[in-house]
């Protein structure tokens, strides 16, 4: 125990470039992985390539393409009345594992549909829908993949946080809206968590989230029928761009401090 801790505090002192030059070698080293684990990276690789360059290509080349995409959908699902709430459940799912775009913008997508009310429904409709789809897919063997990217120490807290807690840890989760809602869906797939309590806890918690989506959607000004394509394409994507921004800094602050709740545990024991 000694030796691991002596070990951990050692990591803690090394430059941040010595961290990240082990981070990457270790993110490029398959080796010990099997074919499913390969074609689960591949995928994600896939994915993670395509995000940045769509963000990429929205922000610097078309500015109009992300809401153009959005159009296109909020149209579809308005054409075909009542069956458009199939279209729209159906894309809700299957956002978190085929498609580069966070569910948060198919939550704002409710409330220029439906309004701030259907728009709320629709949104905690369509989350359990991805909710569950998600977790069901990470429990045919993603723990592998999600430890290589974002790490051991990240993975165990959240263990330990989704253990202890239980159903309260889900709804904490999805209550904030600005927690990733995609990553905890998958993350509560890896570990031993009893589905009854994640629906339960993913049901509660989505409750705000889809109404608080649906209310930006609703009143930011982001309107389908309006022929004004730039002014509004430049509304969304400030409000992506917010968006993403809160994301990214709040999936940083996990992960720092992933590393002082291993460090603390470490020492406590």
């Amino acid at each position: 125990m000694a030796e691991k801790k002596s070990e951990t505090d050692k990591e803690e002192k090394e430059p941040f470039k010595v961290k990240l030059t082990k981070y990457l070698k270790n993110l490029f080293k398959f080796s010990q992985y099997d074919k499913k684990t390969l074609i689960y990276i591949i995928i994600f690789g896939i994915i993670a390539v395509l995000s940045i360059y769509l963000f990429i290509y929205n922000y610097f080349i078309d500015t109009t393409f992300l809401y153009t995409i959005v159009l296109h959908f909020v149209n579809g699902v308005q054409m075909l009345g009542f069956w458009g709430i199939f279209l729209f459940i159906g894309i809700m799912a299957i956002q978190g594992l085929i498609i580069p775009i966070p569910s948060e913008i198919v939550l704002l997508s409710t409330g220029m549909i439906w309004g701030i009310w259907g728009g709320g429904v629709m949104g905690i409709i369509g989350s359990m829908a991805a909710g569950i789809l998600c977790f069901y897919i990470s429990r045919l063997g993603g723990r592998p993949l999600v430890e290589k990217f974002i790490g051991e120490k990240a993975m165990l807290m959240a263990d330990d946080f989704i253990q202890k807690n239980g159903t309260w840890a889900i709804l904490i989760s999805r209550t904030i809206p600005f927690i990733a809602f995609d990553p905890i869906s998958y993350v509560s797939g890896l570990v031993e968590m009893d589905v009854k309590k994640y629906s339960i806890g993913t049901f509660i918690g989505a409750i705000p989230r889809a109404f608080f989506y649906a209310f930006l959607g609703a009143s930011f000004g982001i309107d389908p029928n309006n022929s004004n394509i730039e002014a509004q394409s430049a509304a969304f994507n400030l409000i992506f761009l917010v968006i993403c921004a809160v994301l990214g800094g709040m999936f940083i602050a996990y992960y720092l401090y992933s590393n002082y709740y291993a460090k603390k545990n470490l020492n406590n024991k």
